[in-house]
């Protein structure tokens, strides 16, 4: 097999590998409910609707008193 015959930098190799490390921003969509960005196909997490429909109730629960 074929060697190299020079070393390569590590600016020349970090500049051949630099494309794959870029992150890109997530595409969010507004929630037809709030209006608050959310990621498609998946529950709002501000309001917990999903296709119009209540999935999750983000209601705050009524403590149980010791009473009870």
């Amino acid at each position: 097999m074929a060697q190299p015959k020079k070393k390569v930098s590590k600016a020349r190799r970090d500049r051949r590998r630099a494309h794959n490390f870029r992150l890109e921003a997530p595409h969010l969509i507004p929630c037809p409910q709030c209006g608050e960005p959310t990621l498609p196909h998946h529950v709002c997490p501000n309001c917990g609707h999903y296709k119009g429909q209540e999935i999750i109730n983000m209601e705050p629960e009524e403590p149980k008193s010791a009473a009870e």
